[in-house]
C-alpha cells in the first residue's frame, strides 16, 4: 500500500490528514477538526490492519527538502509505529540537495540517524545521459529509433551539465520543438 505526498508545504497535522487520505482511512465526523492523536491512532490501527494481512506500508513523500522541522518532527514520530519484530510504515523522502542540509541541523539529528539508507543523484555522464533518455522514452512508450540526434545529446549534455531534473525540463521542451517543426528527431537546434 502506497500514500504519496507531493505537496509537503503542509503542517503536522495536515500531513497526516493527507496520509490518511492517500491510505483512505476513515476519520470520524469531519465538521469537527482531529486532534494529532486521534489521527496518529487511526494510522497506527490501519498500519497494524495491514501487517496482519501481510501488506507493507509506504510513505512517498515528494519534494521533501520544502518540509518544515515540525513536519520532520512528526515524521520521525511515525517511525516510532511498530510491531516487536517490524516496522509498520516505510518512509522515502525525495528532495533537491537541500534536504541534506537540512538532515545536517543538530534539531534533525534525531531523524537523520534513523535513515537507513541514502541515494543521491549526481550529475550523469553524456552516456548515461543518452541511456537515461532512450529509457524514459521507451517508458512514455516511444520506440527503439533514437528521438535525439547525437549532436543533440551531446548539446543537451553541455547545456545541463548532466543534472537529471535540468535534462528533463530541457529535454521536454526540444521534444516539443521538433514536433512543433514536424521533425522526426530531435536535432542540435532544438536543444
Amino acid at each position: 500500500k502506497i500514500a504519496y505526498i507531493f505537496n509537503p508545504k503542509l503542517s503536522a497535522l495536515d500531513l497526516l490528514l493527507s496520509i490518511c487520505d492517500e491510505f483512505k482511512i476513515p476519520l470520524p465526523n469531519k465538521d469537527t477538526p482531529p486532534s494529532i492523536k486521534q489521527v496518529i491512532d487511526k494510522i497506527n490501527l490501519y498500519l497494524l490492519k495491514q501487517h496482519a494481512q501481510g501488506k507493507q506500508c509506504v510513505l512517498i513523500i515528494d519534494e521533501a527538502q520544502n518540509l518544515d522541522i515540525d513536519v520532520l518532527e512528526q515524521i520521525r514520530l511515525l517511525t516510532n509505529l511498530e510491531t516487536n519484530s517490524k516496522k509498520l510504515l516505510q518512509i522515502i523522502l525525495i528532495g533537491q540537495p537541500e534536504l541534506r542540509t537540512l538532515f545536517c541541523k543538530p534539531e534533525m539529528e534525531q531523524l537523520a540517524q534513523r535513515i537507513t539508507a541514502r541515494y543521491h543523484i549526481g550529475p550523469l555522464s553524456c552516456k548515461e545521459l543518452e541511456n537515461y533518455l532512450n529509457h524514459r522514452i521507451f517508458i512514455a512508450g516511444g520506440t527503439h529509433r533514437p528521438l535525439f540526434s547525437k549532436s543533440a545529446i551531446k548539446e543537451l549534455y553541455k547545456v545541463t551539465r548532466g543534472i537529471p531534473r535540468l535534462i528533463n525540463t530541457v529535454a521536454d521542451r526540444a521534444l516539443l520543438a521538433a514536433y512543433v517543426g514536424m521533425q522526426h528527431e530531435v536535432a542540435k537546434k532544438d536543444i
